[in-house]
């Protein structure tokens, strides 16, 4: 068996390991990466071609973690020479008084954005339907997560780093406060810390190690529909049901959707799939969800095929509250629970934890003793 000493070592190399990996190696760290699937796998969070980039948020500490990743996203563009954010805008419509709370946000951190009556919104995307204002933020749109996910690697590559896929890790053992022992079925690596990025997976590679808050794992059905007219502009777009509105009860949540170049409009439900073991799911929607969906489609969004739609499965890894964990146990560092909104935070959540294997700390709400 293969026996290496490094800097740190990485476990999962889905969107937040790799950044995690490349972030570290910046620093001049040693650094192996383990990822128990092939490169670019279906089975768990961070595959498909698009995400949402949207700066929405009203808490603080959300957009100061935007603001660096946008600096971070055009850092890694320019280091891949690959596009990697598409700003389309993003369209924020439905409960209107959340929306006032985030353009007040905005407002004093001197965001772009503005609002447009619904009228003006129908007559600019016409793919789309407006009941209410709709809040329009300029500077947001999408992340091409795919390409994301190979400039990351090559990026950490390039300063050192090894990535190994189709590895699992079998144990994780502290040795000391400075010295952990991982095996796969290969090697053992002795590391001063190792950093957990298992998505779905993170209460069973850690299996007792860390006290973390719950983390449900759900598996959720977002679609792709194909657009009727190909000349219609589609920004990026957040819609949240009015809570006094009878027409939105059928809703399972809010919808987030975007464009996909290739494969259509994708629309989906927040969080709200069944809960999965990530080893034993179906990979088949939810009926009554994928039915309601393609309600969602046919009233709000014209200018699809309702009846094209194409499920998509993946997983979310959610906490009580829906904010992150990053945070330190020990020589241990975690990152989970991002909970179907972390994507966007890539690269600056990977700087986060290289400064907690550091001896930094993340702000307070990403504590897991919150």
């Amino acid at each position: 068996m293969e026996a290496m000493n490094v800097d740190v070592v990485v476990v999962g190399g889905g969107a937040m390991g790799s950044a995690a990996a490349w972030q570290l190696a910046r620093t001049g760290k040693s650094v192996v990466l383990l990822e128990r699937f092939e490169e670019g796998h279906h089975a768990g969070a961070s595959h498909g071609a698009t995400r949402n980039f949207n700066t929405a948020y009203a808490e603080s500490d959300y957009l100061d973690l935007l603001a660096e990743s946008r600096t971070l996203w055009d850092e890694l563009s320019d280091e891949s020479g690959t596009q990697l954010l598409d700003l389309v805008g993003l369209a924020n419509h439905g409960n209107a008084a959340r929306l006032r709370t985030v353009r007040e946000a905005h407002r004093e951190r001197g965001i772009e954005s503005h609002f447009i009556s619904a009228a003006e919104a129908g007559e600019r995307w016409q793919g789309m339907n407006f009941r209410g204002d709709v809040l329009f933020v300029p500077g947001s749109g999408r992340v091409r997560a795919a390409e994301a996910l190979r400039a990351l690697r090559a990026a950490a590559e390039a300063r050192g780093a090894r990535f190994e896929y189709s590895t699992p890790v079998r144990s994780i053992r502290v040795l000391g406060p400075d010295s952990v022992l991982v095996a796969t079925d290969h090697s053992e690596f002795t590391a001063r810390r190792v950093v957990v990025t298992a998505g779905a997976w993170t209460d069973k590679v850690l299996d007792g190690l860390a006290a973390l808050p719950p983390l449900v794992v759900t598996q959720e059905q977002p679609a792709h529909f194909t657009p009727l007219d190909g000349s219609l502009e589609w920004p990026s777009f957040n819609h949240n049901p009015d809570p006094d509105d009878p027409r939105d009860a059928y809703w399972y949540s809010p919808v987030y959707g975007m464009m996909t170049p290739g494969e259509g409009i994708k629309a989906g439900w927040h969080g709200v799939g069944p809960v999965t073991d990530p080893d034993a799911r179906t990979f088949q929607p939810e009926p009554r969800q994928l039915e309601a969906l393609v309600r969602y489609a046919r009233e709000w969004l014209p200018g699809v095929d309702p009846s094209s739609a194409v499920p998509i499965s993946c997983t979310y890894t959610t906490t009580p509250n829906e904010d992150f964990v990053l945070d330190a146990f020990g020589p241990l560092v975690v990152g989970a629970g991002f909970s179907g909104h972390g994507f966007k935070f890539t690269p600056a959540i990977g700087r986060v934890l290289a400064d907690i294997a550091d001896g930094g700390v993340a702000a307070p709400r990403f504590s897991a003793s919150r």
